[in-house]
């Protein structure tokens, strides 16, 4: 009972992670099933099963408050869905041995490039154009094939390069990723049920991460207007880092210092980003000031100009 409590808190805080940053769901639960010895493709096919539960409510509260680009979801949930699809399957036909080192290294590899990504200034620039098709289809694609396989990465992949791009604002690209997948995490249910059977799905724990998701998905849904995504996605980012080591470093059988200078360096790597995101956050907001500032004084300086010409 304690260990089902346990997991419905982690479900609850993974949702308010996804919801406010538009990822780590399951990179947050499937990280922790790992640890506690679940088989990877068990641990992928609960999270997924969870999940349809999860980013449907996510869904509507984000349509609530207004933060889905129904256009970007139509165009990139059917690819995800597929290439979701096509990873439950792959991920089924493997051996636990050789699948838990692949989910790790998938994982570490996102929760690296979350640290690497949030430890920079995000920028949206909306006058760029809108996103065409020949760019979404591809990108729902690859975040769908990366979603099932390494239990979670729908949001890591597609959310970063939609911010990238940008062409659309932050919220509604987080409202408008947690809304597609959806779809992304049915077909990976698909999936694992004809590769794994109905005894792949772990219900007891499906059933936790779910209420614990469900709690959280309206909370979650405006807080992401409030809490800045720079210093989120940095501890996020770091915590999939270092938990996701230690399955790598068990899979290669390492001994002696080296796991310790290891975890030094990543942990060095994870403090560094959090500064460098503080300092962009702070280069960001004072931007944001000064540009209102600088509007006023033009709306000022232009009659006087008219008057002078004249």
């Amino acid at each position: 009972m304690r260990r089902l409590l346990v997991l419905a808190l982690v479900g609850l805080v993974a949702q308010l992670v996804d919801g406010s940053l538009g990822m780590a769901y399951g990179l947050t639960s499937s990280t922790l099933l790992l640890l506690v010895g679940i088989a990877p493709a068990a641990a992928s096919a609960s999270v997924h099963l969870a999940e349809i539960g999860t980013t449907l409510a996510a869904g509507v509260a984000h349509w609530r408050f207004g933060n889905v680009d129904w256009r970007v979801v139509s165009r990139i949930a059917l690819p995800g869905a597929i290439g979701a699809f096509a990873g439950a399957t792959f991920l089924s036909s493997i051996s636990t041995e050789t699948a838990a080192p692949w989910m790790a290294g998938i994982l570490f590899v996102l929760g690296a490039y979350l640290l690497v990504r949030f430890s920079r200034p995000l920028r949206t620039n909306p006058h760029a154009g809108r996103l065409r098709g020949r760019f979404l289809g591809p990108l729902g694609l690859v975040a769908g094939f990366v979603d099932a396989t390494g239990g979670g990465g729908w949001g890591p992949v597609a959310t970063p390069a939609l911010l990238a791009s940008g062409r659309m604002q932050p919220r509604k690209v987080i409202g408008s990723v947690d809304t597609s997948e959806f779809l992304v995490a049915v077909a990976a249910s698909v999936g694992f049920l004809i590769g794994l059977g109905s005894e792949g799905f772990l219900l007891p724990i499906v059933a936790a991460l779910l209420i614990g998701g469900l709690i959280a998905a309206p909370v979650a849904a405006w807080l992401v207007r409030i809490v800045p995504a720079q210093l989120l996605g940095a501890a996020v980012g770091g915590v999939i880092v270092l938990t996701n080591a230690r399955g790598l470093l068990r899979a290669a059988d390492l001994g002696g210092p080296a796991p310790a200078v290891v975890y030094a360096l990543l942990g060095a790597g994870w403090l560094t980003a959090l500064v460098l995101a503080v300092r962009a956050l702070r280069r960001t907001r004072r931007a944001e000031a000064a540009t209102p500032a600088a509007d006023a004084a033009d709306r000022v300086d232009a009659p006087l100009l008219v008057t002078t010409h004249h």
